[in-house]
């Protein structure tokens, strides 16, 4: 082991809970439908404030949202809201928390009527990653005419919080888009994971 660190895009910074969220999560295919549940839940969370701040909670959150199960939180009565409201582990926005409750049901009649939330969302981009080649975070879109148009749809399912800037942040989360740098050490990797 020579010791030296790969380049990475700079986001992380040093913090050792980033760098591995970067490392090993961000921008990797995700197709599991509770999975992508839970980060656009997150990422709604997120709304406002850093990312980092909303890993650091990340288990925390999923103690207090049962495992991020749609069909527990679906059901979450008002007397639920107000343990969450008092819950000082994760972020306490009554409306994220009540849309988060929405979210699961319009998640749940999505897999119940079809094509499921993993399938819809990959069709946007044709069932394979979209692979950007930005050399500087400058270069990096806050959200794209795809972000929108998904944003849109979602909305009008009954998800909430999924405005087209969080929606891209989700996207390049799951992977829907490789943004990573292409100075990167993960851009490669992913982007030839991409092609198989």
């Amino acid at each position: 082991m020579s010791g030296r660190e790969p380049k990475r895009c700079p986001w992380p910074g040093s913090d050792p809970l980033y760098i591995a969220y970067h490392d090993e999560e961000w921008g990797v295919p995700e197709h599991d439908d509770r999975a992508l549940y839970e980060k656009l839940m997150l990422d709604g969370f997120q709304a406002g404030l850093s990312w980092i701040t909303i890993l650091r909670k990340r288990e925390a959150f999923r103690r207090a949202f049962d495992g991020f199960e749609p069909e527990k939180i679906a059901r979450y009565p008002q007397k639920k809201v107000t343990a969450l409201m008092q819950d000082a582990g994760i972020v306490r926005n009554r409306m994220k928390i009540e849309g988060s409750i929405s979210s699961a049901r319009a998640w749940l009649e999505m897999m119940e009527a079809g094509p499921g939330f993993s399938a819809f969302l990959w069709d946007f981009v044709d069932g394979k990653p979209i692979v950007n080649r930005y050399k500087s975070m400058s270069q990096v879109p806050a959200e794209t005419p795809l972000s929108r148009a998904i944003s849109k749809e979602l909305k009008s399912r009954g998800f909430k919080f999924c405005g087209p800037t969080i929606v891209y942040a989700f996207m390049q989360a799951t992977g829907m888009v490789n943004d990573h740098l292409t100075t990167c050490h993960r851009h490669g990797a992913l982007a030839d994971l991409g092609r198989s």
